[in-house]
This record gives C-alpha cells, structure tokens and sequence, in this order.
C-alpha cells in the first residue's frame, strides 16, 4: 500500500508539472503572439462587416464559428486564417492558447457566453463581445475575481450596446457627481439584423426591466412612457430593458436607472399586448417560428442604409434639485458596433487592458464615444425647479 501511494504522489507529482510547463509555455506563446485575436462568429451578419473592416485597416484577424463552409469562403474572400469549432469543444482553452483578445460576435450571448469566458480565463485570453442582453452583462460580472487571478479583462457590449449610452451615462455622471436617476434612450433608423431579431425574439414574454434602489426590478413590458426629444424635437419612447440597465450602474453608482426606445405609438400599443399574450410568447415553439420566419425575411441593414442613417441619444440625470441633460449623434447603429469594437480592440492590441470584469467607461472613460468618427456630444444647461 505504501509503495502505491508513492507511485500516486510521484504520477499527481508528474502530471502537476507536465500541466505548469504547457501553461508557462502557453503564456510564453502568447507574449510573443499578442497581436493575435479572433473574432468568433466572424461570418453573422456585424461578425462580417466587423472582420471586412478590420483587414481594411490593416489588422489581420483569425475568423471563427461552427461552420467550416462559411469560414472557408469569407477566410479565402479576406486572406485571412479560420479556425472551425463549436462553443462545446473540449479543447476549446487550447484553441485561445495563442491568441490574445476573442471577440465574440455570436449571439445570443445568453448561450455562448459561458464557454467562452470559461476558456479565456483558462487561456489568460481577453474577452471582449457585441452583446446587450442585461443577464449577460449581470453573469459577466461574476467573474471579475477570476478575471483579475488570470490577469485578463472581461468588456462585453463593445458595439453599440453599449458604448455610446454609457459612455453618456459616464459624462452625465461627471456633470452631477450627487446624481440620484438616470434615464437614457436612443432613436435609430435603419432596422436590424438577424441575430439582433432572434434575440429580441427570446425575450418575449418577459417584460422589461429597471433598476431601482441599486436593484434590478422587473417591469411590464412599455411599463412607462414618455415624450422625448432626442435632437430632432419630441418623440414618444417607453422603457426597455436595454443593457444600460445593468452597465450604467456599475459605470456610475447611480442607483435609479431607467432606458427608453423611441416608438411610433401605436408600436408601444402593441407592445404593451406582450402582458396579456406572455404565457403564449414564451413557448419555445412560438420562438423558433418566428425565429424561422427572421431567416427567410430579415438580411439586416445594406451598405446604402448603413451609410445614410443616424442614430441619436439622449440622457438625463437628476439629484432631486437639478436636472441635466446631454445628447449624441453617432452613425448608424452597425455602423457604428463595427468602429467602436476595432476602437476598443486596438486599445487592447496596444497594451490598454485593465484587468477585470469592465464596461466600455470603466475602462476607458466618457470620452471613449468621441473618438470614434462621426459622434457629436452636446450638453444642455442645468434645469431646476421653479
């Protein structure tokens, strides 16, 4: 007994530095590798004007996804190297072993999340996504302690959720350090994508969502409506569980928070018939028929929209005595996901990663939006009561 414990302790022994050697070997390939990144579900429709944009700057991205057809084509279209692989690959750490920033374009993110924050942090990888989906946001946050162990960031929502709406929240914050509620919003042309759709989609039935108290609180869905001028006079918005709810927070400390869309009305009619119809919209069957319906119908936005279309935003803070508001303009929607993601990958590529679980703010502060061509911020004065 004795002698087969010692060969155990001698086998465990062996097996412990055999693993501490491909680590350090591993880490050691990476600091020799570390303009290498990947963009994971290169060929979805942001995916794809992501990666196009980036071999046009310069950057030479390695393309990602599960299907090995699709790789194969837009590798060989952009001269750029694929790798094929699912999310429930088991070797999944040791295909990031040599690569220094994911960037994660394949959603929902509710779903593919998980594996990949798992193998960056085992990889010692950054983790960057296009998400807005406020359980992602919230999950991610979790693994700020393990982050920081790995010496690794974690910045989801480095598209348009939501860059630019915290960034504002960041600016506004500043403006009134005391501020007790924020609202923020946006109005855009232009319509969605399919992945955008399909997460839309999985939502149904759940309503809406606010934080209030510090706590995020469920709400019916177009629980509270409001006429707002975004830049271009009064529209008609309702709150909407946008991924704000969750960032601005932890960007500003501020502990009420609420978003809001910009709708024609009789839209926000029809939404609010989401409180009565929830139990049938949350039946998966219902989901993957519309979710059918969003691949034969919806391509998502073409290059003449993208070009042609806006987006405004605004928000407003409060501490009970004053109240300031501040706007941006930026371009379209995907237009911008597609700038603002190479904006904060390059910060990456060049050593600008603060470690942990981050927001696009946190990180690199309010002004990070003005960087990007074609955002304009503007502030109004200070508003009190009569």
């Amino acid at each position: 007994m004795r002698s087969g414990g010692s060969s155990a302790c001698l086998n465990h022994t062996l097996r412990s530095s055999i693993a501490a050697t491909v680590k350090s070997a591993a880490l050691a390939l990476k600091d020799v590798t570390d303009d290498r990144w990947l963009i994971y579900g290169a060929y979805g429709y942001t995916g794809e004007l992501i990666a196009r944009e980036a071999v046009d700057r310069g950057l030479d991205p390695i393309l990602a996804g599960r299907t090995r057809g699709k790789l194969d084509r837009l590798a060989e279209d952009l001269g750029c190297d694929f790798r094929a692989f699912g999310l429930s690959d088991e070797a999944l750490p040791q295909l990031l072993d040599d690569v220094a920033i994911v960037l994660n374009c394949a959603g929902p993110f509710a779903e593919t999340y998980e594996p990949m924050v798992g193998a960056c942090l085992e990889s010692g990888t950054h983790y960057l996504d296009i998400t807005g989906e406020i359980e992602v946001f919230e999950a991610i946050k979790g693994y700020d302690e393990r982050a920081h162990e790995a010496d690794v960031m974690l910045l989801p929502g480095v598209g348009f959720d939501v860059v630019p709406s915290d960034c504002l929240a960041a600016h506004l914050a500043e403006r009134l350090p005391d501020a007790e509620s924020l609202a923020l919003g946006f109005k855009a042309e232009g319509g969605f994508s399919p992945g955008t759709m399909k997460t839309a989609i999985d939502g149904l039935g759940e309503g809406g969502m606010i934080r209030r108290g510090g706590q995020l609180e469920s709400v019916p869905a177009a629980w509270k409506t409001r006429e707002i001028d975004f830049g271009d006079g009064p529209a008609m918005a309702t709150t909407f569980p946008w991924g704000d709810v969750s960032t601005a927070h932890h960007t500003t400390g501020i502990p009420d928070i609420e978003f809001y869309l910009a709708f024609p009305p009789s839209t926000i009619e029809r939404m609010k018939y989401q409180r009565y119809l929830a139990p049938v919209l949350s039946l998966g069957p219902v989901k993957s028929l519309l979710k059918s319906l969003v691949d034969r119908k919806v391509d998502g936005p073409d290059a003449e929209t993208r070009e042609t279309t806006d987006a405004l935003l605004w928000g407003e803070v409060s501490d009970g005595e004053q109240t300031l508001t501040s706007r941006l303009r930026t371009p379209n929607t995907y237009r911008l996901t597609t700038l603002s993601a190479l904006e904060i990958l390059q910060r990456v590529l060049d050593g600008d990663a603060p470690v942990g679980y981050q927001t696009p703010a946190s990180a690199y502060g309010p002004d990070l939006v003005l960087s990007i061509e074609g955002v304009e911020r503007t502030d109004e004065p200070a508003e009190t009561p009569n």
